[in-house]
């Protein structure tokens, strides 16, 4: 259930400030209460109709771990806490939600954990009253709470794969001595590996900090204040309060600079970081606003720096910094992936050389006010939805139970100075905070070790006529979407990966009047963004916008789309990073969205569907900037444009984006695609990838010629959000795998195409396709248990062919995904992206279309359609695995599964594990393959 989410990075610290009040950033007014037994409610009216979200941070996170061997805690309560009471077990209360239309989730930091749900207005005292009685008398079997420590592992060996999450896991645990933020939320993996015998602690931990007094209800949305603070006081008032006090270590103060270096088992590039210690956060003081400014002039894309060894010298591909809020101090960090591992004392001196004269050189007023101004903009663009606006309450809240924080803070902010900036570098950038940590598969230079003292470094300086879909409302932030039909299915053969590229080069590589950095200043001070989007049949620019900046930011990015730059090292530059995001980010370091993809690829094998939308790396070796130049030519036509609007939207807006448009090419562009024709499997079809990996992912699934265009469309959006919704907790396969068995970490199921499905709630608009994939994903699970998850999972889908829904199932998932339609396009860009998606697909509005057509289904509809289309014995599966030929083997011996649990299970699941154990797959040895992960997308 649990994704962990920054908070943002800006926070404060230093003298206390005296300067005129500013304008609350915050617009709505809010009621707060706090109740005689400690807890506090605060309630927000947003303006936005029929949605409501409710927002409970705790100030529990990994922070409050004290007890050695007792770290992970926080984190794991997130999960056990959707363990269900004795009024209301898992299946009635996950009912409960079902019914509500709602989507909910939680999340762990460092300092608090926060659980969310997001429902119809209407739903709002039933909500509360679940919510309630689980925070009140949470309730578990030691069995249960076994099993959900395997499922904590699980996401803890999910989280394995990525290098950054090491890197940072390595860099907290040298930094720190004594306080808590020396492991991650996650916790120290002997400690997870540890908790199934932790019960009597879990049940301590509970009891210390799910107290009143340390958690804030906001109830956010359309809803009446005085009614709304009644309800929570009904159903939480009796909630007593704790009596617990500990006080957290305190960090003593840094003596001389810290190096670690972390060995990377599988191919990736090095990763240096560079941290020093950062004060904690604060409403009134200055000094972590202050530093957090500082480091995002000094290392964001704006920055001299990141011009330099990005785009210039290309030592480079990514470039970060944070300096996270947090209640104690923390740690500030700059990091950067580089190419070569040569280059890594280079990339770190000139990091240091950055920090150096950070110290002796004040920032400019101008820049300074750039800064602010992007910061104002960018929260107020983020505001564009209910959930929104509550989530980010949320994360700040915590810190002090007070609606006031946020608005608090962002009055410290406008009050800095550039004196502030410096005060806050020479007081935090020095030589005793310092903390480097590398991370690489091979050797780095000897002397990456010998850290060089900022004194000694001095910075080196460099010498047709266009339709216009208008959405109009009252949110001053403007957003358009330019859909071009000119995805990677036009990828002429041998140059996969063109049609991404090229639209890389338009959004990431300026124009002929600007270098991107150039563009990337002027865009800082009015946090405008222009991206990009490349899917199978379209690439999708989106801008964004305050409208009053409107006019200013269409002067900067427009030239970007009608005269690109196509500069040989921003073509260079780009190329490599679409390389590295195809081999690293993708194959190397993810097995999950590599078995998705590669599932994909396997299915539409021949077709223009057949490879990544990334490419492959003889396809991007062979392009050339020639290739990326015509390219653009014959796609960014007029004839291949469909345009949307959204916002406060005047008509000079919309005739001044048009008459820029009416500058690109006139033509239809590029033909059109033939509609690629799916490999229907013959049995039980395998490719196992051979990777270094802890868990072995599975992906399986089958072509379908079902889009939203086809009648069956509803029908099948119902059944696969029964069987497995994405992220949703209540449908079958994540209950029968994850939640009995705690095998993993989730199950879902799609009847279209979900990229970067592990990043994201919702998928995101315009990926329309021609023909779609039905597909199960099945989250890594430990080796031991890949054959017998395979099975449970086929068990479950052949149950459904054959037996289809219940009456009582189809009218309940049906009741979901009436309300819960307006909960998955909610924000602007939602709404607009699918608007343009419904042009492209030929459809009504999609919540129309959704609506329209499961109120005239009928659970006979549902079956008849499952029985046509799906499958659960011709399926195509893709597996990764460290023990390739030692799955082959199970997989072909069709020998019995067996699973091993750490606590008691009910008589009943067991006898069913000993019937699927033996379930007979039939796989023919011809229809098993090895690859190892080398060659995957090779060609």
């Amino acid at each position: 259930m649990s994704r962990v989410i920054p908070l943002l990075t800006l926070a404060l610290s230093a003298p206390v400030f005296a300067a005129p009040a500013a304008p609350d950033l915050l617009p709505f007014k809010a009621t707060e209460k706090v109740l005689p037994n400690g807890l506090k409610i605060i309630v927000v009216p947003t303006g936005f109709p029929n949605i409501v979200s409710l927002q409970i941070p705790v100030q529990t996170g990994s922070r409050n771990e004290v007890e050695p061997g007792k770290s992970g805690f926080a984190h794991f309560f997130e999960h056990m806490m959707f363990r269900g009471t004795k009024e209301y077990p898992p299946e009635k209360y996950q009912d409960i939600i079902t019914r509500a239309g709602a989507r909910q989730n939680a999340y762990t930091s460092d300092d608090l954990t926060n659980y969310h749900t997001t429902f119809a207005k209407e739903d709002l005292e039933t909500v509360l009253k679940v919510e309630a009685d689980r925070f009140q008398h949470l309730s578990y079997g030691e069995d249960v709470f076994k099993t959900e420590s395997r499922a904590v592992l699980g996401e803890y060996n999910k989280n394995s794969a990525n290098p950054v999450s090491k890197l940072f896991e390595a860099m907290r645990d040298t930094a720190y001595e004594k306080h808590t933020y020396k492991h991650t939320t996650m916790g120290f993996l002997k400690d997870i590996e540890d908790m199934p015998n932790q019960y009597a602690y879990s049940k301590v931990f509970f009891d210390r900090w799910y107290r009143p007094e340390r958690t804030t209800i906001i109830v956010a949305g359309d809803v009446e204040p005085q009614k709304a603070v009644a309800l929570v006081e009904k159903y939480w008032s009796k909630w007593q309060r704790g009596t617990y006090k500990v006080d957290v270590p305190v960090e003593p103060a840094p003596k001389a600079a810290l190096y670690k270096h972390v060995t990377w088992a599988t191919p990736t590039l090095p990763w240096v970081s560079v941290a020093f210690r950062a004060p904690a956060f604060s409403e009134k003081q200055k000094d972590q606003a202050a530093l957090s400014v500082l480091l995002s002039l000094s290392f964001g894309r704006t920055s001299a720096l990141y011009k330099r060894l990005v785009q210039d010298e290309q030592k480079i591909d990514q470039l970060f910094d944070s300096t996270p809020n947090r209640v104690d101090p923390t740690l500030a960090v700059i990091g950067a992936r580089v190419k070569k591992a040569e280059d890594t004392v280079y990339v770190r001196n000139a990091i240091m050389e950055t920090v150096a004269k950070l110290r002796s050189e004040p920032v400019g007023e101008k820049s300074l006010a750039d800064a602010k101004s992007a910061l104002k903009y960018g929260v107020i663009r983020s505001l564009d939805n209910t959930e929104q606006i509550a989530g980010m309450l949320a994360s700040y809240v915590h810190f002090n139970r007070s609606y006031g924080t946020l608005n608090n803070y962002y009055r410290v902010l406008d009050s800095l100075t550039p004196a502030d900036l410096q005060a806050a570098a020479r007081k935090y950038l020095t030589d005793e905070g310092l903390i480097v940590t590398t991370l690489s598969n091979g050797a780095l230079p000897a002397d990456i070790g010998e850290l060089p003292k900022l004194a000694a470094l001095e910075p080196k300086l460099n010498t047709a006529k266009i339709d216009l879909l208008v959405q109009k409302s009252a949110l001053p932030q403007i957003r358009y979407k330019l859909v071009f039909g000119a995805g990677s299915a036009h990828d002429p053969q041998g140059k996969e990966g063109l049609a991404a590229l090229t639209a890389a080069m338009v959004a990431s590589a300026g124009s002929s009047e600007r270098k991107i950095d150039e563009i990337s200043k002027a865009l800082f001070p009015l946090a405008g963004s222009f991206s990009e989007q490349t899917d199978k049949e379209m690439s999708t620019f989106t801008g964004t916008i305050h409208k009053d900046n409107w006019s200013q930011f269409q002067d900067i990015v427009m030239p970007q789309l009608l005269a690109p730059g196509f500069r040989e090292d921003d073509f260079r530059r780009l190329k490599d990073a679409q390389k590295n995001a195809l081999l690293l980010d993708l194959k190397d370091n993810n097995e999950e969205e590599l078995g998705k993809e590669r599932l994909q690829t396997n299915v539409f094998a021949g077709s223009g569907y057949g490879h990544p939308v990334l490419g492959t790396v003889a396809g991007l070796d062979s392009i050339t900037l020639d290739d990326v130049k015509d390219f653009y030519k014959k796609a960014y036509t007029q004839g291949a444009l469909r345009v949307g609007l959204a916002g406060d939207v005047s008509d000079a807006m919309s005739a001044s984006l048009l008459k820029s448009l009416s500058r690109l090419p006139a033509g239809a562009g590029l033909a059109a695609t033939p509609i690629p024709v799916g490999k229907m499997p013959n049995g039980l079809e395998v490719e196992i990838i051979e990777k270094n990996t802890r868990a072995t992912a599975i992906s399986f699934g089958l072509p379908l010629t079902v889009t939203r265009s086809h009648a069956d469309f509803p029908a099948l959006w119902l059944a696969k959000t029964w069987l497995g919704e994405h992220r949703a907790s209540s449908s079958l396969l994540y209950q029968r795998i994850r939640e009995i068995r705690g095998m993993n970490y989730g199950d879902y199921a799609y009847i279209e195409a979900f990229p970067r499905g592990m990043f994201q709630f919702f998928p995101s608009a315009n990926l329309g396709r021609k023909a779609q994939l039905f597909e199960i994903w099945v989250r890594p699970v430990a080796p031991e248990n890949a054959h017998m998850a395979l099975r449970i999972a086929l068990t479950e889908l052949d149950k459904l062919v054959a037996k289809g829904l219940t009456k009582e199932q189809f009218e309940i998932t049906r009741g979901y995904l009436m309300k819960n339609v307006f909960v998955m396009t909610s924000t602007q860009d939602q709404q607009l992206g699918y608007a343009l998606d419904s042009q492209w697909y030929g459809t009504p509005e999609f919540t129309k279309l959704m609506r329209d057509g499961l109120s005239k289904l009928t659970v006979d509809d549902v079956n008849a359609a499952i029985r046509k289309h799906l499958s659960a014995k011709n399926l195509s599966v893709v597996m990764i695995a460290k023990d390739a030929a030692g799955l082959k083997d199970k997989l072909l011996s069709d020998t019995f599964s067996p699973i091993k649990y750490d606590g008691n299970k009910p008589k009943e699941l067991l006898d069913e594990d000993q019937v699927i154990g033996n379930l007979k797959l039939n796989i023919k040895p011809e229809a098993v393959k090895i690859t190892p992960a080398a060659n995957v997308f090779a060609n």
